[in-house]
């Protein structure tokens, strides 16, 4: 995953350990405050900084309604968070200069 994706807890301006009520009270909340319906009419970016915000609400909310959606987030969360697992160390490999041509033992006379 390249692309960064939002923090769905930032959005709804609650907090991770947020209960299932406190996250639908701060969507109706939000979505008040940000829909074109009812937000006050005001100078044309703000209507765009709004709607922009808007589409962040209505892609948060869903996902932290369902308690399902809602720890699988979680988990790539803190999955992200997480600095990467260390790789260990490559094993030692015997070095022998290539260039040489390898020992060769003649043959092995035998003396009683």
């Amino acid at each position: 995953m390249t692309s960064k994706r939002p923090d769905f807890y930032a959005i709804l301006e609650v907090s991770p350990q947020a209960t299932q009520a406190e996250i639908g009270h701060a969507y109706r909340s939000l979505l008040r405050r940000h829909h074109p319906d009812t937000r006050a009419p005001v100078d044309e970016s703000h209507s765009d900084s709004s709607d922009a915000a808007l589409q962040l609400i209505l892609a948060a909310y869903p996902v932290l309604r369902d308690p399902a959606r809602r720890a699988h987030y979680d988990r790539e969360v803190r999955r992200r968070s997480q600095p990467p697992p260390r790789q260990p160390p490559p094993p030692l490999k015997h070095h022998r200069a290539d260039d040489q041509p390898p020992i060769v033992a003649g043959p092995v006379y035998w003396q009683r």
